[in-house]
């Protein structure tokens, strides 16, 4: 029974929060005002502390055919400036992610404006929570800001709030873009309003999707009517029946493609992501599975014609107004109280959409709401099981402690780190490098985990998975910079800091950066740590080798100072790390990297002076 009662659990979350608060109200209110405005119009404001943009729905578009690039999908690095530098992918093979060409300049062109960029800035700084939308393409340009300034806040630590949401908006980008949302764990901060059978969100402007001239002109003319400032306007959004029967056509067409497409297909389709909130008179209902987002996309416009041509796209102010007021409440249609809980809720979600009378589509709604559905308590559980593969995984981590403990008691006073990039083929070596990768191959599970969302969505947050990934960290990550160097990977990628550094290490780092911190009158240590406090220290020493010995064959004077500048600025943060004692005593073991370093830069330092006093004189 438990199990079953959360059968639509985060995204119902999300549904029944913006029904039952002004967000979605007021969110198509300030839709109407910036379509009002006309072309390429937004607007931002702070309403009852929460600040909202708003894009207009009516945006210049290029004539389909005029431009062979438009419409594609493009790579989100074409932006550039590392404006999304948080989506990149993280596998090896996967598709890069791509985004509509058409919204991504419509986007650029609005963070060009100073007037955009003040008022975003404004918001900022005075409100804690921002809200941003827009309606059909103005929506698109919504998400796409939305994006954006998560980016932001995240490379800024900025404690801001972000919520998106889109009235009847086509799809954005591809598979790859979603995967990339719901690893950041942004899919929450996202949700597209969507008439059951308005045609609007499933239509595409993708070229390579529109067969031939004549349906390019007609997509091109509906767009352009829908985003008219008077296409609420029935009268002048008339249709002939054969014009109406191809569009309904192409939009079938192409939400079948996406019907049918599998995990691992949709690299160069246009593909969902967030949640998608599904409107009619009855109710709504809320998904969040992208499968299940485009089989119910597909399923519920097949219900629909003639009515999606026209007056769908028209009744999202009397949607958003019935939501309100409802508040996803559903009555039970006849014969759900006999039968079990989750096909009781089956059924309500069925009858919010008003599915429940075409008999021919139940099965077809049932089978897609039942992938959409969430196994009551598998995340806890996972987690759970993770907890006790964690504790048997303890003696790998102890006998690492343990390697540690024994270098820097070596007679040989290389240390921890150099010991084990100098080591030989030793049985004891052998076996701490084998722990270094059985530990790797479990955090990174963890993480492959949560990218999959079978982890708890808070599990980052709790002060056991925070503390054990820091302590893991700070203990293999100079191995594993070690093992980098010593097999030369440095000389065919580059340094490790630019190149090398496994996700994992990025992904406990803004774990431990978002923790709550309680602060002590005095928090200076008294002697060195157990463990260097900067996991990447140590490439930190390699490349400020690689400086010295650069140095010692540079001619040219700017070069020169070039060089310079940077090896004094890297001795005075490690003196400062070593004055705070936030390294581990090996660091400086006589024979250690930083400490051989040191020791010839102070000397070349000298000789640097002397040079420069004798060209004085």
């Amino acid at each position: 029974m438990d199990t079953e009662a959360s059968a639509f659990e985060a995204s119902e979350m999300l549904g029944t929060f913006l029904a039952s608060t002004p967000l979605l109200k007021e969110a198509w209110r300030l839709c109407g005002t910036a379509n009002a405005m006309g072309l390429g119009a937004f607007l931002a404001e702070p309403v009852g502390g929460v600040g909202y943009v708003s894009f207009s729905g009516v945006q210049e578009l290029p004539m389909l055919g005029s431009d062979p690039n438009y419409g594609m999908l493009v790579s989100l690095d074409a932006a550039g400036q590392g404006l999304f530098a948080p989506l990149k992918c993280h596998y090896e093979g996967e598709e890069p992610v791509m985004v509509h060409s058409g919204v991504l300049h419509l986007f650029l062109h609005h963070r060009s404006r100073p007037d955009f960029q003040s008022q975003i800035d404004s918001l900022l700084d005075k409100t804690k929570s921002i809200v941003i939308t827009g309606h059909l393409i103005g929506g698109s340009i919504a998400f796409l800001t939305a994006l954006w300034l998560l980016s932001k806040l995240k490379a800024n630590f900025l404690p801001v709030s972000i919520l998106c949401i889109g009235f009847g908006s086509p799809f954005l980008g591809n598979e790859s873009l979603s995967r990339a949302i719901l690893r950041k764990r942004w899919d929450g901060s996202f949700c597209n309003v969507v008439s059951r059978h308005d045609i609007m969100p499933r239509l595409s402007l993708d070229q390579s999707l529109v067969p031939t001239p004549q349906w390019r002109a007609l997509i091109r003319f509906w767009y352009t009517s829908m985003m008219s400032p008077n296409s609420m306007n029935v009268a002048n959004l008339q249709l002939f029946e054969e014009d109406k029967a191809r569009l309904f056509s192409f939009a079938v067409a192409n939400m079948e493609r996406l019907a049918q497409a599998r995990e691992g297909s949709g690299g160069k389709l246009f593909w969902p992501f967030g949640n998608y909130l599904f409107c009619s008179n009855q109710g709504a209902i809320c998904l969040d599975n992208a499968i299940s987002i485009n089989k119910m996309m597909h399923l519920t416009l097949r219900t629909g014609y003639p009515n999606c041509i026209i007056e769908e796209h028209l009744k999202y102010e009397q949607y958003v107004e019935r939501l309100t007021r409802q508040s996803l409440i559903r009555s039970f249609v006849e014969g759900d109280l006999s039968e079990s809980s989750y096909e009781a809720s089956l059924s309500i979600a069925l009858n919010s959409l008003g599915t429940h009378q075409q008999v021919y589509i139940v099965p077809m709604a049932k089978d897609c709401l039942t992938m959409a559905r969430r196994i009551g308590h598998a995340p806890n559980i996972n987690a759970a099981n993770l907890a006790i593969r964690l504790s048997k995984i303890t003696p790998y981590r102890a006998e690492i402690e343990w390697y540690k403990a024994c270098c820097d008691k070596s007679d040989k006073q290389r240390g921890y780190y150099d010991s084990f990039k100098q080591r030989g083929a030793s049985k004891r070596e052998s076996k701490i490098n084998m722990h270094r990768f059985k530990l790797a191959a479990f955090w990174d599970d963890v993480i492959r985990m949560l990218d999959g969302k079978e982890l708890p969505h808070d599990l980052h947050r709790g002060s056991k998975w925070v503390n054990e990934s820091r302590s893991y960290m700070l203990l293999v990550e100079p191995l594993d910079i070690a093992e980098y160097y010593q097999s030369g990977m440095h000389l065919k990628k580059g340094h490790y800091t630019s190149i090398g550094r496994a996700r994992r290490y990025e992904i406990f780092d803004e774990w431990w950066a978002q923790r709550v911190v309680k602060k002590k009158l005095d928090n200076k240590r008294t002697r060195y740590a157990s463990l260097t406090q900067d996991t990447c220290f140590w490439a930190r020493v390699e490349e400020a080798k690689e400086w010295l010995d650069k140095i010692r064959q540079e001619s040219n004077h700017n070069n020169l100072a070039f060089l310079q500048d940077r090896l004094n600025e890297f001795e005075a943060y490690a003196m400062k790390l070593v004055d705070n004692k936030e390294v581990s005593a090996d660091v400086e073991a006589k024979n250690s990297s930083f400490s051989l370093w040191l020791k010839e830069w102070k000397a070349m330092k000298s000789q640097i002076d002397v040079s420069q006093s004798m060209s004085l004189v």
